[in-house]
């Protein structure tokens, strides 16, 4: 799933939905640089990881998570205001669980940063729902045969994050410094820890 996935365009729409709404007096350029630059500096994956970790080391605060995680997340400062449903997936020792979406890329960009070009890509978004356990040995993945797979596709309604399981041996260990073992990929799915 490497390689340059752009969709030149996807590009050339968003550029003429920019000019028409400076054209139209709705923003300036430099209007919609700094609202996306404020958007993305409270995006990245060390926010899913704060949640993860918060959740490997809070009982209920993990309840709560895989319960509602939109209002989990919110606890910890994140989403604030209207956001799409956000599921959370729980990797346990007999199941496995991966994120996609197969329509478009929709991707909680507040928790886990911009999305990598590989999962917005036509190749991720058709075959990890045919053949996951392909895709995933692809990223490295190789999981027992008896382990469960399960895909998740996003929508506009409702986003996903998978919440891995804790390494083994990490008990003890500060929330904080468990943070830092937290992958972008391991909260799509696509690794382990």
């Amino acid at each position: 799933m490497s390689g340059d996935h752009s969709d030149a365009t996807i590009a050339r729409r968003v550029r003429r939905l920019e000019t028409l709404l400076e054209d139209k007096g709705v923003l300036t350029g430099g209007e919609l640089d700094e609202a996306i630059d404020a958007f993305l500096a409270g995006a990245s994956p060390a926010s899913g990881a704060r949640v993860v970790a918060r959740a490997w080391t809070d009982e209920d605060f993990k309840s709560r998570l895989l319960t509602d995680g939109t209002a989990a997340v919110r606890e910890l400062g994140f989403m604030e205001g209207g956001y799409q449903r956000l599921r959370v997936v729980e990797n346990t020792a007999s199941t496995h669980n991966v994120i996609v979406c197969t329509l478009c890329s929709c991707y909680p960009i507040r928790l886990l940063g911009p999305s990598p070009s590989w999962y917005k890509s036509e190749a991720y978004r058709s075959r990890v729902v045919r053949e996951p356990r392909a895709v995933l040995a692809e990223f490295g993945l190789d999981l027992p045969a008896d382990t469960r797979i399960t895909v998740w596709d996003s929508s506009a309604e409702t986003r996903y994050m998978v919440l891995p399981r804790r390494p083994e041996g990490t008990e003890g260990i500060p929330e904080a410094e468990l943070a830092g073992l937290v992958s972008r990929n391991a909260l799509i799915g696509t690794a382990v820890l």
